[in-house]
């Protein structure tokens, strides 16, 4: 259930920072839950695997080069997704990883924070 929870927030997030970002494009809400499913999926296989091989340099940064790791799967969802869905520069995924990580990291201490609802 989680999960699902997860996919549909990074889906609503898609849609809503395409439209603040010109070099980010999605065509729909079907495809935002499409790539959502996707970066969901590259993040349980390839984002431990890559996070392991820059644990060093994730090291030196203080944890900041997780950014650069997120932004990096979100270039892979776009490679496969296609032209539906798009972003244009690393740069722009770069700040959509870290807004992302942000407002994933509000949202869900707002859904599933269980300590404070006792």
């Amino acid at each position: 259930m989680r999960f699902l929870i997860g996919v549909l927030i990074n889906a609503v997030l898609f849609v809503a920072l395409s439209g603040f970002f010109s070099s980010f494009h999605v065509d729909g809400f079907m495809t935002a839950i499409l790539a959502s499913f996707i970066l969901a999926i590259l993040n349980m296989l390839v984002r431990p695997i890559l996070l392991l091989l820059t644990l060093p340099i994730n090291i030196l940064t203080l944890g900041l080069f997780t950014f650069v790791v997120n932004a990096l799967m979100l270039e892979l969802t776009t490679y496969f997704m296609g032209y539906s869905f798009s972003i244009d520069g690393f740069g722009t995924a770069l700040i959509l990883a870290a807004i992302m990580a942000f407002a994933n990291m509000i949202i869900n201490s707002v859904l599933f924070d269980n300590k404070s609802r006792r």
